[in-house]
């Protein structure tokens, strides 16, 4: 399927360090993109790779990919419409610290290191919000880690689960429905586990009426007692 028009101006706006700038501003920003186009599982960029450019996704959907101490991949996070990948690596040139690849037909603004820092230089503001994003990022990270070393799997799980129907959660006549398809593996990767003790979980919850889980969608039934086991990852 063709991916339709995408008004670039939006995508900026949307974007959190590109939210507060000018319209003069926007209009140098885009004046230095280009567009970049990728077909369902097509790797935009591969860990260890060099890096001199900065990517807005506009459409589509896109992993981040590492190797866990096994050797196993794991998903370190997904990129929709309007995140930004590859910052740290666009600003200090070191190899790209993770494999990035199109989940499903995507397109995204690219921005070169030679025109982006000199932008960057002309616009201290957006410097300063570009910092503060790295540094939510870092915090984010951090935390997933923790909890991947410290808590069991279910406090893992209601929690992701948790926070990706917060991004995504449609009301229902059944639930809370995680509006993007989720497969077992995906889910297992996010939390550091296996796709089978993905799987014995969720049949778990399901037996209990806490979610339901059809064709890779997940629909969270039970808000209140899954947020309860969601908030052992905090105590």
């Amino acid at each position: 399927m063709a991916i339709k028009p995408i008004d670039r101006r939006a995508l900026m706006r949307s974007v959190d360090i590109f939210a507060d700038i000018t319209d003069p501003e926007l209009e140098q920003l885009l004046s230095i993109t280009t567009t970049k186009r990728l077909k369902k599982r097509e790797v935009l960029c591969r860990k260890g790779e060099p890096s001199d450019q900065m990517y807005a996704v506009m459409q589509g959907r896109l992993r981040a990919t590492g190797e866990g101490p096994d050797g196993k991949e794991v998903v370190f996070t997904f990129h929709d419409p309007g995140d930004v990948i590859g910052e740290i690596s666009l600003l200090d040139q070191q190899p790209r610290s993770a494999t990035v690849s199109a989940v499903e037909e995507a397109a995204l603004l690219t921005l070169h290191r030679r025109d982006f820092i000199p932008f960057l230089e002309k616009n201290p503001r957006v410097a300063i919000q570009l910092g503060a994003v790295l540094a939510a990022r870092i915090r984010r990270l951090s935390e997933h880690m923790e909890d991947t070393v410290f808590l069991g799997l279910a406090p893992r799980l209601a929690k992701r689960l948790m926070a990706l129907a917060a991004d995504y959660g449609t009301r229902t006549e059944v639930g809370l429905k995680i509006d993007q398809k989720l497969p077992q593996h995906e889910l297992g990767e996010m939390v550091g586990t296996s796709r089978e003790s993905v799987n014995k979980q969720l049949r778990a919850w399901s037996e209990e009426g806490l979610v339901e889980f059809e064709k890779g969608y997940v629909t969270i039934k039970n808000e209140e007692r899954l947020e309860a086991i969601a908030e052992l990852a905090d105590s």
